[in-house]
């Protein structure tokens, strides 16, 4: 008989583009069968509903689904989530707050992964470490100098980093759901279809974790752990918040985003492992 698992979770909130405290824009939420974890984007547009707003309406969808239809496909359970989201507020394609969906769900003979847009599900294996990750927006070209060159260069975080930022970040918000550009969870249904998927056998998975990308930074773009077997490692042997910790004190090594540029100095941190041993 397999065991329940048990499931770790630690959460840390960031600043905002300004520089100022303000609540996290990730959600987390454990469910009996499932671990969703999502990680709402940052607006920049005057008047548009933050994305922790929208990613905690989703995951109230994703939550009430993943409970009432236990064995709905994946794709079709989001696809309904957003269409039900964009109903009920009113929200338009292209016009709306986003965010990224990371899901597990679990039965007694395998376990499942989603990821639509930069938030990871990695599964420790009897087979070894396996990283499911959607890329296609760090795949995207930056043209032209942008507020990474400017941070490269000792520009620091202040009132012409914001403009930069929202300078991209509207150039990037023409590739958002289409095709050759990236995918991520709005007011379009039918991005659920072009998030990446797997699947495991239940009894060769160990653990399984889901982060935002405040912590897959860690991995991704610092370097301060070698590999996702580090990540499980140092959260089994001091907690998950050991984790943040990590990021978050290279992040201080680093305030002025000169060695890792970033659109802020602290992201918002969210991570959950699922432990099926």
């Amino acid at each position: 008989m397999n065991r329940t698992p048990v499931v770790m979770v630690a959460e840390r909130p960031g600043v905002g583009v300004d520089g100022a405290p303000r609540p996290s824009e990730d959600v987390v939420s454990v469910l009996p069968n499932a671990v969703l974890l999502l990680d709402g984007a940052t607006s920049l547009r005057p008047g548009l509903r933050g994305g922790g707003w929208y990613a905690s309406v989703l995951a109230g969808q994703l939550a009430a689904r993943l409970t009432g239809y236990p064995s709905m496909d994946l794709a079709d359970l989001l696809a309904a989530a957003i269409r039900a989201v964009a109903r009920d507020h009113d929200l338009a394609p292209g016009e709306s707050p986003s965010s990224t969906v990371a899901l597990v769900r679990w039965d007694d003979k395998a376990v499942e992964g989603l990821v639509l847009a930069d938030s990871p599900v990695v599964a420790a294996t009897t087979g070894g470490v396996r990283v499911l990750a959607d890329d296609r927006i760090v795949r995207l070209p930056r043209p032209g100098p942008g507020y990474r060159d400017r941070l490269r260069a000792g520009a620091g975080y202040g009132e012409d980093h914001v403009t930069a930022l929202t300078t991209a970040a509207a150039s990037f918000g023409r590739l958002r759901n289409t095709a050759g550009g990236f995918w991520v969870a709005e007011a379009e249904p039918d991005a659920a279809y072009e998030a990446r998927r797997a699947s495991w056998p239940r009894a060769a998975v160990e653990k399984v974790l889901l982060a935002s990308d405040g912590v897959a930074c860690g991995v991704d773009d610092y370097r301060i752990f070698p590999d996702w077997a580090a990540v499980f490692d140092l959260a089994a042997a001091r907690g998950a918040d050991a984790v943040l910790d990590a990021v978050r004190a290279a992040e201080e090594s680093d305030p002025d985003g000169t060695r890792w540029p970033r659109p802020k100095r602290h992201d918002d941190q969210a991570l959950a492992v699922v432990d099926f041993t």
